[in-house]
C-alpha cells in the first residue's frame, strides 16, 4: 500500500481504512524531499532557504541553496569559500574579506573562531542564550565578543538585496522543481541586478 494516506468516508462518521503513524501524511511529503534538491520539510511544507553573500553595494557575490530546515550557521564557511574578488591591479583574486557582518543566526562560537583563524573580523550580535550561558558561568564565562552597533546597521544591505531578488516571481515562490533550475534562476537574477 506504500506510504500514501487513504481516507474513505460517508455522510455519517468518517471511517479510516488505513491509519498512518503519528504525524499524518508527512511521510509522503518527506518522500518528495529528494536529497540534493534543496527541498526540506518545515512548518509550512517543503521549502528552500537561500543563503547570500553580498558586497557593500548589495550585489550578490555567492548564492547557496539549502533545504528549508537547514541551519544558517553551517553555511558561513562554504559561502565565503566560493568568493573570489578581482584586485584593482595585478595579482591573484582576493578570497578573504576584511569583515563579515551577519545576523544572530550566524553568531556561534565555532563560526567566530573559524573567522578569527582566517583573520576576518566578524560583526554579529550575540544570541540571548549565549549571553545567558556566559553569565551563568560567572567569571569563567569570559568577555563578550566585540560588537560594533554602528557597523551592524549596514546589514540592511543584504535585506534590500533579498527584496530585489524576491521581485522575480519565480524566486519568491519556488516554481522550479530541480535545484539546478532554481540556482540558475537565482544566478540570472543576480546578474540582472549587477547590470542595473
Amino acid at each position: 500500500m506504500g506510504d500514501q494516506c487513504r481516507l474513505l468516508g460517508s455522510t455519517g462518521s468518517p471511517a479510516r481504512r488505513w491509519s498512518p503513524e503519528k504525524g499524518g501524511c508527512t511521510a509522503t511529503v518527506d518522500a518528495l524531499a529528494v536529497e540534493g534538491e534543496g527541498l526540506g520539510r518545515s512548518r509550512g511544507g517543503l521549502s528552500t532557504k537561500i543563503h547570500l553573500a553580498v558586497d557593500r553595494r548589495g550585489r550578490a557575490l555567492r548564492v547557496l541553496l539549502t533545504p528549508g530546515r537547514a541551519g544558517d550557521n553551517p553555511q558561513v564557511l562554504p559561502l565565503l569559500d566560493g568568493i573570489r574578488v578581482a584586485r584593482v591591479g595585478p595579482g591573484r583574486p582576493r578570497s578573504r574579506p576584511e569583515m563579515v557582518i551577519a545576523d544572530k543566526a550566524y553568531s556561534h562560537p565555532s563560526t567566530r573562531q573559524a573567522l578569527r583563524d582566517r583573520k576576518i573580523r566578524f560583526g554579529s550580535p550575540e544570541r540571548d542564550d549565549q549571553i545567558a550561558r556566559r553569565a551563568a558561568r560567572g567569571s569563567r564565562g569570559g568577555r563578550p565578543p566585540a560588537f560594533d552597533a554602528e557597523l551592524y546597521k549596514q546589514r540592511n544591505v543584504i535585506e534590500r538585496c533579498f527584496n530585489r531578488l524576491k521581485q522575480f516571481r519565480d524566486l519568491a515562490t519556488r516554481y522550479a522543481k530541480r535545484a539546478a533550475y532554481d540556482h540558475a534562476e537565482l544566478t540570472i537574477a543576480t546578474i540582472i541586478l549587477w547590470l542595473r
